[in-house]
């Protein structure tokens, strides 16, 4: 049975909370993925310049675990713009898997947050599982 947590609908204070809370995020995660590009251009800009292949190996190195971090911060950014875009069509803060309220304490922590918790402790078992044997 579904806590009280999980049966309540938001209201508009929460969506609006919500919405605020998400569109700051997007613009946190903009200017970091702005910043880190200059970052691994300039990386970049070094390893061409540079005549040590260490120093050049390095500059490699920095540049790869940027471009890492921007790969890690656009995924982010695509899952606040899919939550605003369910803020927009009214279906925010329910489950996509089962149509549920996903509890309020789970939104605030996790806004993008898609599934409820049972829903997504499923997905995670299934994702995560190991191949069936081959016979």
């Amino acid at each position: 049975m579904a806590s009280m947590d999980m049966q309540q609908k938001l209201s508009r204070n929460d969506l609006s909370h919500f919405e605020r809370k998400l569109r700051e995020r997007l613009n946190v995660l903009r200017s970091a993925v702005s910043e880190k590009l200059s970052h691994a251009e300039s990386y970049a800009q070094i390893a061409g310049q540079v005549h040590d292949v260490e120093d050049e190996s390095l500059a490699d190195l920095l540049a790869d675990v940027s471009l890492a971090d921007i790969s890690s911060e656009q995924e982010e950014a695509r899952d606040v713009d899919a939550a605003l875009k369910r803020l927009l069509t009214s279906s925010f803060g329910s489950c996509t898997d089962c149509g549920e309220p996903i509890g309020r304490d789970r939104l605030d922590a996790y806004p993008t947050a898609k599934r409820c918790l049972s829903c997504q402790r499923s997905h995670e078992r299934k994702r995560f599982a190991p191949p069936p044997a081959k016979l």
